[in-house]
């Protein structure tokens, strides 16, 4: 059933290319793209839908017919019509249809300024066909004309009865082919598991009926196949006289919830009576809630022609076809399943090699099909890393651009990274490409193994034979004096799961070595073997000063062995300093009375001694340094600018209220 071509499929074919669906990671809008793309692979899923991608990760959908794309952001609409330059346009993104999108502005955000922006970068040519909603009319919802009054009663039927208004403008003013599609209560393959009739087939399979509500409750209930049917009626059929109209999507039949389940229960064969008011009422629930479609009949051919029990029972075969309770359910409860991945990358004279990180980054992220953020971190760079950054911020708002007031080095970036970061796992790179993106695959499949923390294992720098020595060398003795197991040639290059990198950012430390600070975490983790290869552009910032101090600071931070090797060279010398003076007494009065008396002996215990004693000091100063460092609890960076997307936040205090937001 699954394979089968739409019996729609002549009209799929007649549909102007390119196609753009909006809102494709959606319960109507994921069933659109599936029907149109087994026929059609110049269609394409928008989404930038944090909640419900799953649906095409399950679906399988080539990364390429997949478009990240936000419709907030008119620079974000602009590019892809640009590049694309879809012919007709289904937009299905909206937000506030649900109780947990309780976010006010954000409705509002989503389905009128979002709207406006898709609009306003339509052309006379195109088609654009709207999915409106039922909830439009609000109180004056018993089968209601497209003419009569509408009466919204939510924030988000104003929001739906705006953008039919902004429709008919455009379609009047602008001459653009539009039509708003007032969706009645859709249901069928691939709606949210927790919604009433995905519930009421999943209980239905196992003879048993869901909570219920009132049974006077109503609803015009139109299966997903008619719903798809009429979006592709409309984008076939509309002219000059309907664009610019709203159409009621309805079977025109009252349903009651009693209804609904006496219908289940004889098509199921159910013996369980049902316990009304085991659940209450919600307040958008009406009596008299169904819909006219005698308007889009009329003017498109179009009608409901699923009855409700061959619905019911072709929603229960698409469960048991693609074993719902092991894929579907997981993968809307489980975000591993569909995950955000963010990468955070440290950039100090990297103008360069940016765009090109950029690049390698999202093709990694669409071949994995996984939601990806990205944000560079401007450790003050000298060059024009900011610009470049902000070219990348204007075009996908995916991307996150921060600067900091001065450069506080590597770690604090990606610590500054990590705070604000909004992945299931984030990736820490170098901004140099020494990092190679191409590696994440490798990480993703440890972590999605149920590995907290994946980092990266240089088998091989691609540098001169005699520095390549010391780095091995050095991580060798570091792994030997640490105090705690740290992985043999294990730089920063990682994959770390949110819960770890939650960890990690709340150390009151200030001054942090974090790939120390990884091992001493704990979690489950592990290492992925990798090349690391030279520079793509200019010379490394790293160099043999900075190199010793980047061994001392990892020394210092977590191993004690200079202060036990002081301890150990005191106990052992002070013996050997009692045995030489037992020896010089008993020499010159027993065995040796003409012993010569000279002063080089002397001189060379003093330096000796004087040596070891500086040395112990300067072992005991490191300690002294770190302990005056953490005691004046200094902030470990300072931001002067964070840029997400088009949107960016200068002021102390707009900065504080971002990432307090952020760190919910």
């Amino acid at each position: 059933m699954l394979d089968q071509l739409p019996v729609y499929h002549d009209k799929i074919e007649k549909l102007k290319g390119p196609i753009f669906v909006f809102g494709a990671s959606g319960f109507i809008g994921a069933n659109l793209f599936k029907d149109i793309f087994k026929i059609r692979k110049d269609c394409y899923a928008l989404t930038h839908d944090a909640t419900k991608a799953w649906r095409l990760k399950l679906l399988n959908v080539p990364f390429e017919n997949i478009i990240h794309c936000d419709i907030l952001s008119n620079n974000s609409v602009q590019e892809v019509f640009e590049k694309y330059k879809p012919q007709t346009i289904f937009n299905l993104a909206a937000y506030g249809a649900y109780s947990k999108q309780s976010n006010v502005n954000l409705t509002y955000e989503t389905n009128v300024l979002g709207t406006v922006n898709l609009l306003q970068n339509c052309t006379p040519e195109m088609t654009y066909i709207h999915a409106g909603s039922s909830s439009e009319y609000g109180y004056n919802c018993t089968a209601p004309q497209e003419t009569d009054r509408v009466e919204p009663n939510s924030h988000y039927a104003v929001s739906k009865v705006s953008a039919a208004y902004l429709l008919e403008y455009y379609a009047k003013a602008h001459h653009l082919k539009t039509l708003n599609l007032r969706l009645y209560s859709i249901y069928g393959a691939w709606e949210e598991p927790d919604r009433l009739m995905s519930k009421l087939i999943e209980c239905a399979r196992a003879k048993t009926l869901p909570t219920l509500v009132s049974p006077d409750i109503s609803r015009d209930f139109v299966f997903i196949d008619d719903c798809v049917e009429a979006f592709i009626d409309a984008a076939n059929g509309i002219d000059s006289k309907t664009s610019g109209n709203s159409y009621n999507i309805a079977t025109g039949l009252k349903t009651t919830i009693g209804d609904l389940i006496e219908t289940t229960r004889k098509t199921f064969s159910i013996g369980q009576q049902p316990e009304w008011g085991s659940m209450n009422n919600r307040k958008w629930d009406l009596a008299e809630w169904y819909g006219n479609p005698e308007a889009f009949q009329q003017d498109f051919g179009w009608k409901a022609r699923t009855p409700l029990e061959v619905g019911l029972q072709k929603t229960l075969q698409w469960q048991e076809n693609i074993d719902y309770d092991q894929s579907v359910i997981p993968a809307f409860q489980n975000p591993k399943l569909n995950p955000v991945i963010t990468a955070i990358i440290a950039c100090y004279k990297d103008a360069q090699a940016i765009p090109y990180m950029y690049q390698r980054l999202v093709k990694t992220f669409n071949q994995l099909k996984v939601r990806y953020e990205i944000i560079f971190v401007n450790d003050n760079s000298p060059d024009n890393q900011e610009e470049v950054i902000n070219q990348i911020c204007d075009k996908d708002p995916n991307v996150v651009g921060i600067s900091h007031s001065r450069n506080f080095g590597s770690q604090s970036a990606f610590l500054s990274g990590m705070e604000i970061a909004t992945g299931d796992c984030v990736v820490l790179m170098d901004g140099d490409l020494q990092d190679p993106p191409e590696i994440i695959p490798d990480f993703y499949e440890k972590w999605m193994d149920g590995n907290d923390v994946v980092y990266g294992v240089r088998v091989q720098r691609e540098m001169k034979p005699h520095i390549h020595f010391f780095y091995k060398s050095f991580y060798k003795i570091f792994q030997s004096l640490s105090y705690i197991p740290i992985p043999r040639d294990a730089g920063d290059f990682s994959m770390i799961d949110r819960k770890v990198v939650k960890e990690l950012v709340d150390l009151p430390e200030t001054e942090q070595f974090l790939r120390g600070l990884r091992a001493w975490v704990g979690f489950k983790q592990t290492g992925v073997p990798y090349v690391r290869p030279e520079r793509m552009f200019g010379v490394s910032t790293n160099n043999w000063a900075k190199n010793i101090w980047w061994a001392k600071k990892a020394i210092f931070s977590f191993s004690f062995a200079p202060l036990e090797l002081m301890s150990y060279a005191g106990f052992a010398l002070t013996g050997l300093s009692i045995l030489g003076i037992i020896w010089q007494i008993l020499a010159k009065l027993i065995f040796f009375p003409d012993t010569p008396q000279g002063i080089s002996t002397v001189i060379v215990l003093i330096v000796f001694f004087g040596g070891l004693t500086i040395l112990g000091i300067s072992f005991l100063g490191e300690y002294i340094t770190k302990i005056f460092e953490e005691t004046k609890k200094r902030p470990k960076y300072i931001r002067t600018r964070i840029r997400r997307g088009s949107k960016s936040y200068k002021t102390a205090e707009e900065i504080r209220t971002l990432v307090k937001q952020l760190r919910k």
